[in-house]
């Protein structure tokens, strides 16, 4: 269950009698999607103060029971969702006007003295566009004000800013009103299972520290995949194209979690001051290490411009100079209308040295799954079972659906939302993070807003401008196309690969195999995973 999942405190443990969570944007698809649920979710857990209230604060001209009707739609149906709509309420405003700001502060203040607490939190999160940022964070002042019983942070969702120069302006206006420590710039990314999960699979596992390095790795891919295209939101996604869009902060995030080095603790100070580190040592990308692509259709929808030249395709490669990985690339890949939907951290390591075999092996790879079917594996080479003398390619497996079988998993939001709660800024973005992340594609950016580079037409469906590959291949990357990965049910697995036989012959494994071969006798016990 996901309670099984997100059992890790209590509503004491969050060392609050009561709390109030602030909606601004309350109507818009963010927060009924994703902010909403989560928090029903938080909940349903136990996992909110005993006392809790939820406002919602937006500017259409809806009253408590619309706003609960609007979010009822989003849950699902019983008693808990009632229990949980009960404690909705709504106050419209204009965003950049005082009014509407009173009549929150009144709304909330109520609560808090009628529930006669002693220890209260507001948290203000902000399911708007970054435009309003400043008026809104400058009319919610009166409503943040803390002393020694009470907290206030505000959850701020990106993009933030459109290059460097933007984001420092709005940093800079967010500066002046707030501290960092009330600040939490979410990405929710950081949210995700396997991608929380680096640090202890790095950190927690002597043997992956010990060739977590230059000498041992080959290149690292990270990669996000979608199979459809901007489906009516062009022209919001013209404005900002793919490097922004996901790039300059999904991937570059975990890219500082793969690269960074071991922090004093986990505390969010200590993790964060890390993961700068590593991204000043970033060399800020070049063009010839970028391919960029639009799928072809994607100038007709009718909110695109007809001569729109934005990149829904880019693959980086990106250059580390430090000692741990200096010459190592790190190819950072993002589509949309490509060949399926998979974000993944794909690490190859460096050719076998081993004199034993007469013929070329295929490269060990850790693959970390981020979505869907969330897993973690190692390719490497065995003897293939049975009578047979050939080498196979295998996994060590980590396969979620199979190991935790039975275990829902929760939304990055809900994750996120309780670390907010509870003060943990160890996955949230702080600014000079996030002023070293704008720089490594600050000048990719100009050149690509002034028309300088010209993406690549590439079908829908495809694996997006083959140009992408052969920028892969330049820094060293094998990839493997007979080995598959082929999502099975729980107990069974199913191999396609690459077969080494002794007589120095090879094959994939649905090839014709000698008759004494495992691969001739039936099932096999084996899980085979796709290449990019």
């Amino acid at each position: 269950t996901v309670a099984s999942c997100m059992d890790v405190m209590s509503a004491d443990e969050t060392h609050l009698d009561s709390l109030v969570v602030v909606v601004l944007g309350a109507s818009g698809d963010l927060a009924c999607k994703k902010t909403f649920p989560a928090l029903y979710e938080l909940h349903r857990h136990g996992l909110l103060s005993k006392q809790f209230h939820v406002i919602g604060y937006a500017r259409s001209p809806l009253d408590d029971e619309q706003l609960r009707s609007k979010v009822r739609d989003t849950l699902p149906s019983g008693s808990r969702t009632e229990d949980f709509l009960d404690w909705l309420s709504y106050v419209q405003g204009q965003y950049d006007e005082a009014e509407g700001y009173k009549r929150l502060l009144k709304k909330v203040e109520k609560f808090e003295e009628e529930s006669g607490c002693e220890r209260c939190g507001r948290l203000f999160y902000l399911a708007l566009p970054p435009s309003v940022y400043p008026d809104v964070c400058t009319q919610l002042k009166p409503c943040t004000v803390e002393n020694d019983r009470r907290w206030c942070r505000l959850v701020i969702e990106k993009p933030f800013g459109r290059n460097l120069e933007s984001s420092e302006e709005l940093a800079d206006t967010l500066g002046k009103l707030y501290p960092e420590s009330q600040l939490y710039r979410i990405d929710h990314y950081l949210g995700k299972e396997i991608v929380q999960n680096l640090s202890v699979l790095r950190f927690g596992n002597t043997f992956m520290s010990a060739m977590w390095n230059r000498h041992l790795i080959n290149n690292v891919q990270i990669t996000f995949k979608e199979p459809f295209g901007t489906e009516g939101r062009g022209g919001y996604f013209d404005e900002f194209g793919i490097v922004r869009d996901i790039i300059q902060n999904h991937l570059l995030q975990v890219l500082a979690l793969v690269a960074m080095e071991p922090p004093v603790s986990t505390s969010g100070d200590d993790v964060r001051d890390e993961k700068v580190k590593v991204l000043r040592c970033l060399e800020p990308v070049k063009p010839e290490d970028c391919v960029l692509g639009q799928y072809d259709g994607y100038r007709d929808d009718p909110t695109v411009p007809d001569d729109s030249k934005c990149p829904t395709f880019a693959s980086c490669a990106f250059k580390i100079h430090n000692e741990r990985w200096e010459g190592v690339p790190f190819i950072l890949k993002a589509g949309k209308a490509l060949n399926e939907r998979k974000a993944e951290v794909r690490i190859q390591f460096n050719d076998s040295k081993s004199s034993v075999f007469d013929y070329h092996l295929p490269r060990n790879e850790l693959v970390m799954r981020i979505q869907p079917d969330e897993g973690i594996w190692m390719k490497t080479n065995v003897k293939e079972p049975g009578l047979s003398t050939s080498i196979v390619q295998s996994e060590l497996d980590l396969s979620y659906v199979d190991r935790y079988n039975g275990l829902s998993i929760p939304d990055a939001y809900e994750r996120l939302l309780l670390d907010a709660i509870t003060g943990n800024q160890q996955f949230f973005v702080r600014r000079d993070e996030l002023r070293a992340a704008w720089k490594c594609v600050d000048d990719l950016l100009e050149k690509i807003d002034g028309g300088e580079l010209i993406p690549i037409l590439y079908p829908q469906g495809s694996r997006g401008p083959p140009e992408a590959d052969h920028l892969a291949e330049r820094y060293g990357f094998v990839r493997y196309s007979d080995y598959t990965w082929k999502p099975t049910d729980v107990g069974r697995k199913e191999s396609v690969g690459f077969v080494a036989h002794l007589d120095g012959t090879t094959s994939g494994l649905n090839d014709e195999a000698p008759s004494n071969s495992a691969s001739a006798q039936g099932d096999r016990t084996q899980v085979a995973h796709s290449q990019l």
